[in-house]
């Protein structure tokens, strides 16, 4: 049994942290409804273990989010639960096997961070026990669940709604660098979800007047020469579509981006702490604060087949001011004026 403790890191969005302090004021009282004696068990699959966050200050904000989350609803870890955790390590051939690991531990509720890929291999593992999603791309169409409002079986949790904003991020990028007219896009074409958001952003393409190159990778041994084409098109941009793999290889996809001098920007804010230009999508740390609100529901008695799966409500736009200044860009002022985050 792997015990986590949170990290103690404060989440960074001043509405978020102001939502966690007002209801932990009520978590003595969220307490007492708990049933006595009883230590729960609520199992994680996710990427990395606490080391790994501690290291990584954006990834340790979400994971404090959803801590904190639950102990606004009176669950406190080591008194009334515990972690049984399992990390891939990056090792995704493993990840059905220790989702396997993970259910035959009988925990009371699993958790999963790894987004549609790890959803799978928890589904596949058990039909049973109760699986909150903290991000999913389109559990609709990757058929996780039956419907939004109805998710029917073991699964439910929070969908990032990633390809109606496809579109959006494009003509954020646009409006950064106005003269930009040929785009790669580098995205896993091994994984439905991002086929919805590949199509999303053609649409907002062909408004925009701009040509958009798709660079498609389904496993490790696919950047290399990925990167060569893209490197051989000389786009003016970089479009990645974030979820595991591309996350897996964000150090790598940011340093090829410095190198060839292109803007890039992704869906989450990792991309632009790590170096790229922008990040436009639905807040994380807002999605793991309210994945604690499924799993209080669930540990209280609640079928996750009644709990419609919820989407994003809080968008953050972030840019790197350094990496501009590093290309000899200008960010417009009105869209800085609008940026939840400038990094300087």
């Amino acid at each position: 049994m792997t015990t986590r403790v949170g990290p103690a890191v404060a989440v960074t969005v001043t509405k978020l942290s102001l939502m966690v302090a007002v209801s932990i004021l009520g978590a003595s009282l969220a307490a007492e409804a708990q049933p006595a004696g009883k230590v729960y068990r609520i199992g994680e699959l996710s990427g990395y273990p606490p080391a790994r966050y501690a290291k990584e200050r954006p990834w340790a904000d979400q994971w404090a989010a959803f801590v904190q989350g639950l102990r606004a609803h009176g669950w406190i870890e080591n008194q009334n639960f515990v972690f049984e955790s399992r990390y891939t390590e990056g090792r995704v051939e493993r990840r059905a096997q220790l989702a396997r690991e993970l259910v035959a531990l009988r925990p009371d509720v699993l958790v999963v961070t790894e987004g549609e890929p790890g959803i799978r291999a928890l589904k596949a593992a058990t039909t049973t026990i109760p699986i909150v999603m903290m991000v999913a791309a389109d559990p609709v169409g990757a058929g996780l669940v039956s419907s939004l409002a109805r998710p029917g079986g073991n699964v439910t949790g929070m969908s990032i709604l990633a390809p109606p904003v496809g579109g959006k991020r494009l003509g954020l990028l646009r409006e950064a660098i106005p003269t930009i007219a040929n785009v790669a896009v580098l995205w896993n074409a091994g994984d439905p979800a991002k086929g919805l958001e590949w199509k999303d952003t053609q649409i907002a393409a062909n408004a925009l007047g701009v040509r958009l190159q798709s660079v498609e990778v389904r496993g490790q041994a696919d950047f290399d020469t990925a990167f060569r084409t893209i490197a051989q098109a000389r786009p003016d941009a970089l479009i990645v579509f974030s979820e595991p793999l591309t996350l897996r290889h964000q150090r790598s996809i940011v340093d090829f981006s410095a190198k060839n001098r292109l803007p890039l920007i992704s869906e989450i804010r990792e991309f632009a702490y790590a170096g790229g230009l922008m990040a436009y999508g639905a807040s994380l740390a807002d999605l793991f604060l309210r994945s604690a609100t499924y799993v209080d529901k669930i540990l209280k008695g609640a079928k996750p087949a009644d709990l419609p799966v919820e989407q994003p409500t809080k968008f953050e736009l972030v840019i790197n001011l350094k990496t501009a200044k590093a290309l000899g860009l200008t960010i417009p002022p009105s869209l800085l004026l609008r940026a939840d985050q400038v990094i300087q």
